[in-house]
């Protein structure tokens, strides 16, 4: 039969030993593993934003950070102003920067008056899936990003990064 065993004595393994390649991911080389991953580093978002300036998409990504931020948000008043904030810069037909969502006419203003976190979800859902499927593939072979990752390369090839590490190997080390 199947030996269960072994099988377990595998998967004990990596979790003994957690691949350490997880965490030392920094810069480009994380924001190109995820979307997730490159959202949750302010400069990747900051990069990300640069490259949709010049698509004109730059709306999306505020979004969803906007949408983000409210979900933390404490308060029914505080709610309130913020999620009006939102659907006036972002959804209503007027909107500085709309953002493209299907759906976004069914948000309407009554659901404002009674806000909670996760009232934008789906928008933001649907926002994330479009920039995931259209922009961030783009941005991974932009001049911006590769320009990026250059400079990061140049950074670790210098002596002074160098030196860097090997004092910092040597901290771990003693």
């Amino acid at each position: 039969g199947f030996n269960t065993s072994v099988y377990r004595s595998k998967i004990n393994d990596s979790e003994s030993h957690p691949s350490s390649s997880h965490q030392t991911l920094k810069g480009t080389s994380k924001w190109a593993t995820s979307l997730e991953n490159l959202l949750e580093d302010p400069e990747g978002v900051k990069q990300f934003r640069e490259f949709l300036k010049k698509e004109f998409s730059e709306e999306n990504v505020l979004f969803w950070l906007a949408c983000e931020e409210f979900k933390k948000t404490q308060g029914k008043k505080q709610m309130q102003e913020k999620a009006k904030e939102i659907y006036m810069t972002f959804l209503s037909s007027k909107a500085s920067s709309q953002v493209n969502v299907e759906g976004q006419s069914r948000l309407n203003e009554t659901i404002l008056e009674t806000p909670h976190p996760l009232m934008f979800q789906k928008l933001q859902d649907q926002i994330f899936n479009l920039m995931k499927y259209d922009s961030y593939s783009r941005f991974l072979k932009s001049d911006i990003f590769l320009n990026h990752k250059k400079s990061e390369e140049q950074e670790e090839n210098s002596p002074e990064a160098q030196t860097a590490a090997k004092r910092a190997s040597r901290i771990y080390n003693t």
